[in-house]
């Protein structure tokens, strides 16, 4: 075991419980589904696809497992049929643990609980990606408060770090009050509280639309430590316009992320990712952090060339939260945000492909021509 991460670092006030007191460095809490990958043609036209695993907090447990080391597991729930041990197998590839996954019995057809899909085209050029959801009336969207043992796996297993966020909260009122009751727990047993705002217009659709889903985050953020979320999410923490025009430039960053962390205080780590587009696969591509009252700007791709987009914020979360747990500096933890997030966009599928040695030489800057 790295022997960092038996030392207790508190970075900005982050009180990281001791790696040797805990089973897991990380536990993320939400859905897992199984991508349909049409490949570089349309799902419209396709014969044959490619599958994976994906999911927004899922990858982040992945990104951490398979890239960076460390022990990580997935709470979340599947149907228990095919599809589900599929999405298992999956799961087990990526390294992450499965002991915490609820299974729901399979009645045969899929009116009482389904497993949730999506198709994604990638996009190229002037023709921009398209997503596909296929998630209603899932396994883990019907998961109820007081299924999990919280208290047995914060507090008899042991957690460093816990992950969730708007996209699990976003699921059903009952997924909402899971997401309560998860932090509620982990709070108590001294863990780390991640949280991505991730905000998907077609969740919350029968739930509120956008002004449900920032009353929901509003009323957890108070018992958020770290808190990963684009400008809109930003906005929406201080119940602001969501759609403002995007920043990108930290003058225009660090003032709305000092009124965040004014409001609320218990947040000590508040990082955003930058990403703007100029094809469907060229993008520039940075992120910001704040933190001891001061923001910071990472390293910057201008001219990034992607083949598959989806879970780059995602790896660059992952990326952040290995910074953190390993007790290194703001700008080195953003900065391995960025890199892994870089690295995951260029491979298919959701989880990230990288390697640490990998990560640490973008860092440095050894690629030409990508780094001002």
């Amino acid at each position: 075991m790295n022997e960092a991460l038996n030392q207790l670092p508190a970075p900005y006030g982050l009180a990281l419980r001791p790696a040797s007191a805990c089973r897991w460095d990380l536990v993320s809490l939400g859905e897992v589904m199984l991508r349909f990958d049409p490949g570089e043609g349309r799902i419209v036209g396709a014969r044959s696809f490619r599958v994976w695993e994906g999911g927004g907090e899922y990858n982040v447990a992945r990104g951490l497992r398979r890239c960076f080391g460390l022990r990580t597991s997935i709470a979340t729930a599947l149907v228990d049929n095919p599809v589900g041990r599929l999405v298992e197998d999956l799961i087990l590839q990526g390294g992450v643990d499965t002991s915490h996954i609820q299974w729901s019995p399979f009645d045969g057809v899929g009116r009482d609980a389904r497993n949730g899909i999506y198709f994604l085209e990638r996009g190229f050029g002037v023709r921009a990606g398209l997503g596909m959801m296929d998630r209603g009336h899932t396994a883990i969207s019907q998961l109820k408060p007081g299924t999990i043992d919280w208290d047995a796996l914060f507090g008899t297993e042991g957690v460093r770090v816990f992950h969730t966020g708007g996209i699990m909260a976003a699921l059903s009122e009952d997924a909402t009050e899971v997401v309560r009751e998860a932090i509620a727990a982990a709070r108590r047993h001294g863990t780390i509280v991640s949280y991505d705002g991730n905000y998907r217009a077609s969740l919350w659709k029968s739930r509120g639309g956008r002004e449900r889903s920032v009353e929901v985050n509003r009323s957890i953020l108070p018992q958020v430590d770290v808190f990963f979320g684009h400008e809109g999410d930003v906005a929406a923490a201080l119940g602001e316009d969501a759609h403002r025009p995007a920043w990108h430039t930290l003058d225009t960053f660090a003032p709305m992320a000092e009124r965040v962390v004014a409001e609320y205080p218990n947040i000590k780590v508040l990082a955003t990712t930058i990403r703007r587009p100029h094809t469907a696969n060229r993008n520039s591509w940075s992120a910001f952090a704040f933190a001891d009252n001061k923001a910071i700007a990472g390293v910057a791709f201008e001219d990034l060339d992607i083949l598959d987009r989806v879970g780059g914020g995602d790896s660059f979360a992952a990326g952040l939260i290995y910074g953190l747990l390993s007790g290194k500096d703001l700008a080195w933890s953003l900065n391995c945000g960025i890199a892994h997030g870089a690295l995951a966009m260029t491979t298919p599928g959701d989880a990230s492909m990288a390697t640490l040695p990998e990560v640490e030489r973008l860092m440095s800057g050894s690629l030409p021509g990508t780094l001002r």
